[in-house]
């Protein structure tokens, strides 16, 4: 399909382009131009499009990265709040995971993307129990999915990770990746991470995990190995090509140092650190030692929403409070880490930014908006100012699948809602609560 917008402001997020005004068109799944009104007007003779869509001065920009969830613990939500960490997770969440099937598994996805397109979030950064059903909601729905492995002593084994890494790495499922990962340091035993180290230097592919999240965890893991997570693992050979981690909140200067060295990724979760009184990610180092930060929201049993514009509020507004600094972390380098880290952090190096040729991952902030209101600078507007009411599109590899409170995924809301509902009923009676 051929779709025209047009009477657009544009924020390509290229590096150093403001926003401006013009046109942006999408031929099936990629981008066949950007441009000014000038631009467009001598580019369009002759020019045919299945449709025309007039932006009345609204923003069009690259959709946001949900570098770190677990889509399927939308089950999850509210049910377990207000607690201490480990009773929290103990006590609550493993129980109800534990009867949670693949098909749960897959309803429940979908009923967290219908949020995703809601926070004009076009790929997500997945790790959850059941990669096949995932993938599958994902694929169905048209959201942007690349996986992570979730390799533990209770749960996802090599085996499946390997299997999943070569089924999902295919041009025949555009909307699905996968990346090798480990659950945590803590989860796996040695004899396991060593086996998980074969596997990762059998493919030479880089590596994501939960590292650092807690100071409990950090201060186990120099217990029991007299090294940081960061360096035990690295040890391991688990980041001998690349990779990152989910939170890093509990980091010294050494662990920076190899951060940097083996170019990982630092996906910061403000939200859910907040929520868990995890910490506060020293995300201002991360940044002055060069080391490029992602975004997330971390599970909705733990942020409890998917909410991208709260993220990126938190992001900066918690690094100027640890930094006892308001200039910390300017709303263009928040917007970076939201779109283009992100997506680089994911492997979606044709996501990034709105140009010629790549992913046609748009969404339409609404600026016609009180709380965009007057516009002095909109990417700052975006980050302070902005809400999920913002969001009045977003497309998925040329696919409009969410416009003006409708959503397109193939399934009605209240299906997906009625299922939840079902599916947390039986769980509650097989767990007799």
């Amino acid at each position: 399909m051929n779709i025209r917008f047009y009477n657009a402001r544009i924020l390509t997020m290229e590096e150093d382009k403001p926003v401006f005004e013009g046109e942006v068109w999408v031929n099936a799944d990629k981008i066949s131009f950007v441009g000014t009104d000038n631009e467009a007007a001598k580019a369009n003779i002759y020019k045919h499009f299945d449709r025309e869509i007039d932006c009345k001065k609204n923003l069009l920009m690259p959709g946001f990265k949900n570098a770190h969830t677990h889509s399927a613990m939308t089950l999850m939500r509210s049910l377990a709040d207000d607690l201490p960490t480990q009773e929290w997770l103990n006590d609550q969440i493993f129980p109800v995971e534990a009867h949670m099937t693949g098909e749960d598994i897959y309803s429940l996805t979908k009923l967290a993307i219908l949020e995703y397109l809601t926070s004009g979030i076009t790929s997500i950064f997945d790790m959850y129990l059941t990669p096949d059903t995932i993938a599958r909601a994902c694929r169905e729905a048209g959201m942007r999915c690349v996986q992570v492995g979730c390799v533990n002593n209770f749960s996802q084994s090599l085996e499946l990770v390997e299997r999943m890494y070569n089924e999902l790495n295919t041009e025949d499922d555009p909307l699905n990746s996968y990346f090798m990962g480990i659950h945590a340091e803590y989860t796996c035993s040695p004899e396991l991470l060593t086996k998980f180290s074969d596997l990762v230097h059998k493919y030479k592919a880089p590596v994501f995990t939960h590292i650092a999240e807690t100071k409990a965890e950090t201060d186990g893991c120099i217990e029991r190995y007299g090294m940081s997570p960061v360096k035990y693992l690295a040890s391991m050979g688990l980041f001998d090509f690349g990779g990152g981690g989910y939170h890093l909140v509990h980091v010294n200067e050494e662990d920076m140092q190899i951060l940097k060295s083996r170019n990982m990724y630092v996906v910061t979760n403000p939200g859910s650190n907040v929520k868990l009184a995890s910490g506060i990610a020293p995300i201002s180092d991360y940044l002055r030692h060069g080391i490029p930060v992602a975004l997330g929201t971390d599970g909705p049993a733990s942020n409890n929403c998917l909410d991208f514009f709260r993220e990126m509020f938190l992001v900066t507004g918690l690094a100027k409070l640890r930094c006892d600094d308001a200039s910390a972390i300017d709303a263009s380098e928040v917007l970076k880490m939201a779109t283009v880290n992100g997506a680089h952090a994911m492997g979606l190096n044709d996501c990034d930014t709105l140009t010629l040729g790549k992913q046609a991952d748009i969404i339409m902030i609404d600026l016609d908006q009180p709380n965009m209101q007057p516009i002095n600078n909109i990417c700052k507007n975006i980050v302070y100012s902005g809400s999920k009411q913002n969001i009045k599109m977003t497309m998925i590899a040329g696919v409009i699948r969410y416009e003006d409170g409708r959503f397109n995924i193939g399934v009605d809301p209240h299906d997906l809602y009625l299922e939840a509902e079902n599916i947390k009923a039986r769980i509650r009676h097989e767990l007799g609560r």
